[in-house]
């Protein structure tokens, strides 16, 4: 579904990304992990085209769209769930939600929306509270409830457990377990690196711009075991 072929981005003189190559298939969970540094959400900003790639490829579903821009690469179905969650505090939850479908028709989009409070609970309980009161898991339930209003064919997730206490990590994880069992591709930038391998079907490893191995299967714990020590050496 989504291979970054050779991929290179920079932020003015600073190489970010070395050629880096990944795939997703359908109905896969890939996590992402490095160190704090390695690139990992620039290659999220590269991928959803809110960075633009200075050499390689990015395909999606076999078509070249290294130079779409987001909203075109949206209405394709690649969604971002951002980093701290950006969602918009002075509208209310469903404004929210109404927004992430944007590129849907509006019967659509009512239906989307419908759903999403049936997945999420806890925003049908607060759809008319302005997003701005939300506790962090709450305001994280609502960025990637934004995200899958526009139907995405795949997701991608940057630190979605990132400044969460740990019982909200698990609410979070949960849900992404909960995603992926109803089919939903993911790909996962996260630290919490034992909690990412443990709902991974595969993963690559990030370090100073560059994947520097890959694990699948019984590989994975090993990884889980490691990640620490080896991030840190």
């Amino acid at each position: 579904m989504l291979r970054v072929a050779g991929v290179t981005a920079r932020y003015g003189n600073i190489t970010a990304l070395r050629g880096v190559d990944l795939h997703v298939s359908e109905g896969e969970l890939v996590c992402l992990i490095g160190p704090n540094g390695a690139g990992k959400t620039t290659l999220m900003s590269a991928v959803t085209g809110l960075l633009p790639v200075t050499a390689g490829r990015v395909l999606f579903e076999g078509e070249d769209v290294t130079r779409d821009s987001p909203d075109a690469l949206l209405r394709k179905g690649l969604a971002l769930v951002p980093e701290r969650r950006r969602i918009f505090a002075d509208l209310t939850v469903e404004e929210n939600l109404l927004m992430g479908g944007v590129t849907v028709a509006p019967a659509e989009r009512r239906r989307r929306l419908k759903e999403m409070e049936e997945l999420f609970p806890v925003l049908a309980e607060k759809r008319t509270l302005h997003a701005g009161y939300l506790s962090g898991g709450q305001a994280q339930q609502l960025a990637i409830a934004r995200a899958l209003m526009s139907e995405p064919r795949l997701v991608l997730m940057d630190e979605p457990s990132l400044g969460l206490a740990p019982a909200l990590v698990e609410v979070v994880f949960q849900l992404i377990q909960d995603l992926k069992k109803r089919g939903t591709t993911l790909l996962i930038v996260e630290q919490n690196a034992k909690k990412a391998l443990a709902v991974a079907d595969r993963a690559y490893m990030l370090r100073t711009g560059e994947i520097v191995d890959e694990a699948s299967g019984q590989d994975l714990d090993r990884w889980a075991d490691l990640f620490e020590a080896y991030v840190g050496g």
